[in-house]
């Protein structure tokens, strides 16, 4: 089991008392699956990922990510953990504007103290068809090609996890299926197991599985069997 939740919630406190924003949530995803989450608006996905991911801190309840406790660690091993073992992609794409796209990859690489960033980087922008665009800056960059620059930057380092919010949800529906496309075909070269929020039906159903947020509660959709 590479992702185990027990009991999870969140809660937070406000004027007109205790907001509960994810209910216990028992949930288990194992190398290589994929999962899409999905829900209304405030439904409390992003929220599940954040927690999953180590971003936030869950209001009782465990999460485990390859059998480590994240409740054990705190904020500096989180970090390390999340650097050694999950990759992010997010709908702003989140890139540093006074970064190349090369740069930009390299980044989280040379963080985590790999030595061969700049060649992994390199690989992984030719991959994603950007091999001519190293040096440009984000605002050089269409949306389109600013994702496939942050999926080549979440595969940096060969994570076992590859958590995505909207991965498509600023681009054209042209642009968004081929970085659709993109993303599932590099996820399925690595194995990596994907975990992925999205409003996007026909993204969900490219899963193995689906998940549904339903006011802070998560329940498994049933899936045709062929």
């Amino acid at each position: 089991m590479l992702i185990q939740t027990t009991q999870l919630e969140k809660q937070v406190t406000t004027q007109d008392g205790t907001l509960h924003i994810l209910q216990p949530i028992d949930l288990a995803i194992n190398a290589g699956e994929t999962v899409a989450i999905v829900g209304a608006s405030g439904s409390g996905k992003s929220t599940l990922l954040s927690l999953l991911a180590g971003l936030d801190i869950a209001s009782s309840g465990d999460v485990l990510i390859d059998n480590v406790k994240l409740s054990d660690l705190d904020e500096e091993q989180r970090a390390k953990l999340r650097a050694d073992k999950v990759g992010f992609i997010f709908q702003s794409f989140l890139l540093i504007p006074s970064l190349t796209a090369l740069e930009n990859v390299m980044l989280p690489a040379e963080l985590a103290g790999h030595k061969n960033a700049e060649q992994q980087a390199r690989e992984l922008l030719t991959k994603v068809g950007l091999g001519e665009r190293l040096t440009h800056y984000p605002n050089q960059l269409s949306g389109g090609e600013q994702q496939r620059v942050a999926i080549a930057r979440a595969f940096i380092g060969t994570p076992k996890i590859l958590f995505a919010d909207e991965p498509t949800g600023n681009l054209d529906s042209t642009t968004g299926h081929k970085v659709e496309d993109l993303l599932f075909q590099m996820n399925q070269e690595s194995g990596t197991t994907l975990v992925m929020v999205t409003h996007d039906a026909e993204l969900a159903e490219r899963c193995q599985r689906v998940l549904r947020m339903d006011s802070g509660r998560l329940t498994e959709v049933a899936r045709d069997v062929a």
